[in-house]
């Protein structure tokens, strides 16, 4: 079974560099979506989510730094890195960049291998991001102070209902019980079987024997 292509969304409104991007990612077996200008990335991005989109930084409509705020304020988006290409190289420029909610640049003219050790590093770095945060979603933990029955036990949920304590730690958290007795509850346990079986006098009968 094939593992699906990781998909990388290329913003340029130059149809050369659009054109030489294109075909060196899909020799690299990367699933290319393509827009010339920051409206179109957007609408793009409306209908898909890439794994990386490479952001040309002068645009005619919206520039780089531009769409890419707009793209971080998606809620969908935000987790999607973002690499800037661009002929600018000034520290300013490259904070801009950074402000704008992007995690590198690649400076043109491009050098490929360059390009595929970024866009390979920054699609890694996300999917550990992902499985962090999937693994943290499901990490459910107690804190705070748990009403608590003192003669039934039962706790008090966020509702305001009464619960068994087990099934309420059980839905906040990841705990698993297994149920017996203790040595003071095995004990009392014992003694109103042999009492009920009439295995052994009751307090009374033994009051009465004395």
């Amino acid at each position: 079974m094939h593992s699906m292509k990781d998909a990388i969304l290329v913003v340029d409104d130059q149809p050369a560099n659009l054109k030489v991007l294109l075909s060196f990612l899909q020799t690299h077996n990367f699933q290319i979506y393509i827009a010339d200008s920051g409206t179109r990335a957007l609408h793009v991005l409306s209908k898909v989510i890439p794994d990386l989109v490479l952001l040309d930084v002068m645009m005619p409509d919206i520039d780089g730094f531009e769409t890419c705020r707009r793209i971080k304020a998606d809620q969908r988006l935000t987790g999607v890195p973002v690499i800037f290409m661009t002929a600018l190289d000034s520290v300013e420029d490259k904070v801009a960049g950074f402000t704008a909610g992007g995690v590198d640049y690649i400076t043109k003219p491009f050098q490929q291998v360059e390009v595929l050790a970024r866009i390979k590093t920054h699609i890694m770095l996300r999917k550990r991001e992902r499985e962090i945060e999937q693994a943290l979603a499901e990490i459910k933990t107690l804190t705070g102070i748990l009403p608590i029955c003192s003669y039934c036990k039962q706790i008090r949920n966020d509702k305001g209902y009464w619960q068994q304590v087990e099934e309420y730690i059980g839905q906040h958290s990841q705990a698993l019980f297994s149920h017996g007795l203790c040595p003071d509850c095995y004990k009392k346990e014992m003694d109103s079987f042999l009492e009920l079986t009439g295995q052994r006098k009751s307090k009374a009968q033994e009051a009465e024997g004395n």
